[in-house]
C-alpha cells in the first residue's frame, strides 16, 4: 500500500524527491501521512479534491483486499 501512494504521489508532483509519506500503524487502521513541496500540494489535492478523493479510494480498495483498514492524511 505505502508503495503505491508513493508511486502516484511522486508521479503527480514536479518536485518527486520532496515527497515523504509516514506510515502509522494502529490497532485496526493504518494512516498513511503525505507530505509534499508546498507548491505541490495542488497538484495533490486537485481540482476539488479529486485527485485526493481517487488517491483514497485506490489506497482503500488494497486495503479491502488485504483485509486491512488505511486513511490517507495529506499534510501541508
Amino acid at each position: 500500500m505505502r508503495d503505491l501512494i508513493l508511486m502516484i504521489a511522486k508521479s503527480l508532483v514536479d518536485k518527486p524527491d520532496e515527497v515523504d509519506l509516514q506510515e502509522v500503524e494502529g490497532e485496526k487502521t493504518t494512516v498513511l501521512e503525505l507530505r509534499v513541496a508546498k507548491e505541490d500540494l495542488g497538484k495533490v489535492i486537485g481540482k476539488q479534491g479529486k485527485t485526493a478523493r481517487a488517491m483514497r479510494t485506490i489506497l482503500n480498495a488494497t486495503a479491502t483486499k488485504l483485509k486491512k483498514r488505511a486513511v490517507l492524511e495529506i499534510i501541508e
